[in-house]
């Protein structure tokens, strides 16, 4: 494999963003460390809380694809003024949910929390931790948009560095604001929020500074305020299914967490744990959709349609590789995780279950989100992966899932596992259409700045 040059070029990309999202797996998992001895409600407030911080990533998510699109094509084509239109229209969408996300956790956190749980202890830790954390909404619109535009034109490398930037401040400040350290007041739940929040300050401030001494691919606010209608309807046709895709699998998913949180404050904190487990298990999955839009985008961008599908070939690959790996990565913190969290009896036997079970789960979602957010997007085919998500989760999954815990009131394994079957259940439809090369297109204009001021 190693011999291979696209294969060396994969994992060139890959190992970069490998590490971004090991660092985003350890701040949370290090959050929950950290709360671990503050308390079980402590880590299950925030891990409810956290939801919404996940919808608003989803959004984000949804719009930086839309840019990994657009962006990495026209990189690849050679037209950098229409890679930063591209971030100028995206950051119009990103910094509007931002302060939308921001706005409800300062004025109605409560209510939000009640979306989620009755109980009132959670609800009162939640919405503290909510409206410490909204500043941190305003600061990722900007860094997400510019991040995924410096990934679009391959400068995974500066992304990484960014990141462990402030992934390292999240730790330290954390632990300062969690336990008091250093004369700082000892804050508790609200402590995690404050040092998220501190830390994407700094994230944008070094998302500024490497703009500024970059020559080609800058952070241009002007450009928000720059038209092109061309370039806007491609990135609303392409983008907008991205972004509902990704909001429809997000809001979804949170459901499931809202499902769990409604049975027992032992589900959901066992629940708390799984998520951050199963985050370490989809390091290397996720790494290979994420490069998968990347590689593909600026190959179909400079034309090489054929080249595209033998590489996609070749990603699928490595996705499998990833998704083994990730499973014998969760046998191994089993035991680890279960020695080391402060749970009751029971949380601590749904949690060794969970965990059981996220062992062949990740398979499907290594396999879908490397076709769906990865392949298929890099060709602009967003409207699929937004039709196929949204049928099976919210017209299979979530309907189950509540026909199980509230109806049928089945065990809490039952509807855990019953709500862990979504990603299995579109495999069919997404494989058939992957072999079906429809995806390979190159989504570039040749008139794109003709009638244009």
């Amino acid at each position: 494999m190693l011999k291979d040059s696209f294969y060396r070029y994969a994992i060139r990309i890959t190992l970069p963003i490998v590490v971004q999202n090991l660092l985003s797996a350890t701040i949370a998992s290090t959050d929950v460390i950290m709360l671990n001895y503050v308390g079980q409600s402590s880590i299950s407030a925030v891990s409810l809380a956290a939801n919404y911080t996940s919808i608003l990533f989803m959004i984000l998510y949804g719009i930086g694809t839309g840019v990994t699109m657009l962006a990495s094509q026209y990189h690849g084509k050679g037209d950098l003024e229409a890679v930063h239109l591209v971030q100028g229209i995206a950051l119009r969408f990103s910094l509007g949910a931002a302060c939308a996300f921001a706005l409800a956790a300062v004025l109605i956190p409560e209510a939000m929390m009640r979306l989620f749980t009755p109980d009132p202890e959670l609800i009162a830790l939640g919405a503290s931790y909510l409206r410490a954390v909204s500043v941190s909404y305003l600061c990722w619109g900007v860094s997400e948009v510019y991040m995924a535009t410096l990934r679009s034109a391959e400068r995974v490398t500066v992304c990484t560095v960014l990141n462990i930037i402030a992934f390292v401040s999240n730790i330290l400040l954390n632990a300062v604001f969690i336990f008091g350290l250093l004369g700082a007041p000892k804050l508790g739940v609200v402590g995690v929020a404050l040092g998220t929040s501190l830390s994407r300050i700094i994230l944008l401030l070094g998302c500024f500074f490497v703009s500024s001494r970059s020559r080609d691919i800058r952070l241009r606010f002007s450009c928000i305020f720059r038209s092109n209608r061309i370039l806007f309807g491609d990135f609303l046709r392409m983008a907008l299914p991205a972004l509902l895709n990704d909001v429809s699998w997000g809001v979804a998913f949170s459901l499931y967490s809202a499902i769990i949180g409604h049975l027992s404050n032992d589900a959901v904190a066992a629940y708390s744990f799984v998520n951050i487990v199963r985050q370490f298990g989809t390091v290397l999955c996720f790494a290979v959709g994420s490069a998968s839009g990347i590689i593909l985008g600026n190959l179909l961008g400079e034309g090489k349609i054929e080249e595209s599908k033998a590489g996609a070939k070749k990603l699928m690959i490595m996705t499998l590789l990833a998704a083994a790996a990730g499973s014998v990565i969760i046998l191994c913190l089993i035991p680890l995780i279960l020695a080391f969290a402060d749970l009751t009896p029971e949380a601590a036997e749904y949690l060794r279950k969970m965990m059981l079970i996220n062992t062949y789960y990740i398979w499907g979602a290594a396999v879908n989100t490397t076709l769906i957010a990865g392949v298929f997007r890099a060709g602009g085919d967003s409207r699929f992966g937004m039709i196929c998500d949204t049928v099976d989760m919210w017209g299979y999954a979530l309907p189950l899932g509540f026909l199980a815990a509230f109806v049928l009131k089945l065990p809490v394994m039952w509807v855990y596992f019953l709500l862990c079957t979504d990603e299995f259940v579109k495999w069919p439809w997404v494989l058939r259409h992957y072999f079906s090369g429809k995806w390979a297109k190159n989504i570039t204009r040749s008139d794109l700045y003709e009638g244009q001021a």
